[in-house]
């Protein structure tokens, strides 16, 4: 429980993650040429604490503009979630390996989902339903190798682009994230219905996967 002390802390109150991250922005906005690159290590150090990237994806379409924009997103997305696995698979999976340790589902579960690794991990990457920072974690501790994981992360391109186009249309920082910031229907729509598919269709996959994988140990 959080002291009374404590949350009256004008520093905690004061805490808006959107401000620090429309901040941060702005002082990428003002280092010119190499902004492309701190803006990567700010969405690298983003995705490891578990501070969502929505903002920075949106304010990339202001700054770059759609295609650096969405390679810029791309590349600190795909780098940040792959040191989130490794943290996840070498300091957080012994902890995790013993509190599952002789549950033989779990552990045909998870080499089903190592030898499917691939396929898994591109389809919840094309689903926003999907926690994407949480996800970085918790595939570390399964048998995903991170190879397949990495090249899995192409699933991220498509809604990558399309949110810093909608992004782009803003024009203005400060425009990010507000009632204020102009969308775009058409691209709405187009994420929502991918995200839908993707989702409907992992989640038959993992079924399916999990299911072979328990009455494989039952027979």
């Amino acid at each position: 429980m959080v002291s009374p002390a404590f949350a009256q802390d004008p520093a905690i109150q004061n805490f808006n993650p959107q401000e620090l991250i429309r901040s941060a922005l702005k002082w990428v906005e003002s280092l010119g040429y190499i902004g492309g690159l701190v803006f990567v290590l700010i969405y690298i150090v983003s995705t490891v604490a578990f501070i969502p990237g929505s903002l920075l994806t949106l304010g990339a379409g202001v700054l770059f503009g759609v295609v650096l924009g969405s390679l810029y997103v791309f590349v600190g997305a795909t780098l940040g979630a792959i040191a989130a696995f490794l943290v996840g698979r070498y300091l957080a999976r012994d902890w995790i390996g013993k509190k599952i340790e002789g549950n033989e589902k779990f552990a045909a579960i998870d080499r089903a989902v190592a030898h499917e690794g691939f396929k898994i991990v591109l389809l919840t990457r094309l689903s926003p339903v999907f926690p994407f920072n949480l996800l970085n974690y918790a595939f570390g501790v399964t048998g995903v190798t991170l190879k397949d994981y990495a090249l899995a992360s192409v699933g991220m391109f498509p809604g990558t682009v399309m949110y810093v186009y909608i992004g782009s249309l803003a024009g203005d920082i400060a425009r990010i994230g507000s009632e204020n910031q102009p969308t775009d229907s058409t691209i709405q729509w187009v994420i929502r219905i991918v995200g839908f598919i993707a989702t409907v269709a992992v989640t038959l996959y993992v079924t399916s996967i999990a299911r072979k994988a328990i009455s494989e140990i039952s027979n």
